[in-house]
C-alpha cells in the first residue's frame, strides 16, 4: 500500500523501499544492511526521496507516510480473529513493557510509573 503511494508519488522502486523501511523506524545503517548496499547509497536515495517528496527531513518523511502506514495497519487488525471471544482479555495477567524486558503484573492498581524516565 504505502510503496503503491510512493511510486505513483515519483520515487523509483528502490527509493519506495527505503522510504518504507526508514519510515518503520530503521537507521541508515539498518537500511543498508537489509538491501545490501552501503550506507553512502542510502544517503544518497534519501536525498532523493527529500526531493521527490518536497520534505527537508527524515521527521518529515515519516509524518506524510504515517497516514498510509496507519491504513494498512488498521486493515491487518480487522482480519485479525480472536481464538476464544468467550475469555475476557483482562482475565489474564498483563504484560507492562519497560524499555527491551517486560514486566509482567496484574491488570489493577500498584504501577508507580517507570523509572527509566525520572518519575
Amino acid at each position: 500500500m504505502l510503496r503503491d503511494v510512493l511510486i505513483q508519488k515519483g520515487l523509483s522502486n528502490r527509493e519506495s523501499e527505503v522510504a518504507e523501511l526508514v519510515t518503520k523506524g530503521m537507521s541508515n545503517k539498518e537500511v543498508a544492511n537489509q538491501l545490501f548496499v552501503t550506507e553512502k547509497t542510502v544517503k544518497f536515495h534519501l536525498t532523493n526521496i527529500y526531493k521527490k517528496m518536497n520534505v527537508k527531513s527524515r521527521a518529515q518523511l515519516i509524518v506524510w507516510c504515517l497516514p498510509h502506514i496507519g491504513f494498512v495497519e488498521k486493515e491487518e487488525r480487522a482480519t485479525e480473529v480472536p481464538q476464544n471471544p468467550a475469555v475476557a482479555p483482562a482475565a489474564a495477567p498483563s504484560t507492562i513493557p519497560a524499555g527491551s524486558a517486560t514486566v509482567a503484573g496484574t491488570t489493577g492498581t500498584g504501577f508507580r510509573g517507570n523509572n527509566d524516565l525520572g518519575i
